[in-house]
């Protein structure tokens, strides 16, 4: 039997280290990880399938923008190259394009709300929100700000 293609996506860091914790799934469906390419990254993908995006965050407004173009465009290449069933994803800018490339071709898209955030939702979970078939929230509080999310407890 064919196993289900997920797509696992997330900037590095903490939200990489958080949709880590899903590391089961990689036994029952066949996944692959897409994150943004650092030295830490790179070693990781002797472990897990990946592919890489540009690292890069919000505050240099010029850059940020370009990057945020050019992982936009190689999302799409990777979508098409992968053709997922389902994108799991703990947030940030650098998923956001994805999920919304995975619902033009109406794939199901999993977000899960960053563990740090207790009282504020993320820019990328406001993005997401509208076309998310699963929206879990790791706090009860969170709840106020995405009202058709699901309380899914701590990742962790």
């Amino acid at each position: 039997m064919k196993k289900r293609k997920i797509m696992l996506i997330s900037s590095v860091g903490g939200h990489l280290t958080q949709l880590l914790q899903l590391h089961p799934l990689t036994e029952e469906y066949d996944c692959h990880i897409v994150t943004e390419k650092t030295a830490v990254t790179e070693k990781m993908a002797t472990r897990y399938p990946m592919s890489f995006l540009l690292h890069g965050g919000r505050h240099y407004l010029f850059r940020f923008m370009f990057k945020f173009a050019y992982n936009a465009g190689k999302s799409l290449w990777l979508y098409l190259r992968k053709r997922p069933d389902v994108i799991i994803t703990t947030g940030t800018h650098t998923a956001v394009p994805m999920c919304y490339i995975a619902k033009c071709f109406r794939k199901k898209i999993i977000f899960i709300e960053s563990f740090a955030k207790t009282q504020s939702p993320t820019l990328s979970g406001q993005l997401v929100y509208p076309v998310a078939d699963l929206f879990i929230v790791q706090w009860e509080t969170m709840l106020t700000h995405y009202p058709k999310a699901v309380y899914g407890g701590s990742i962790y």
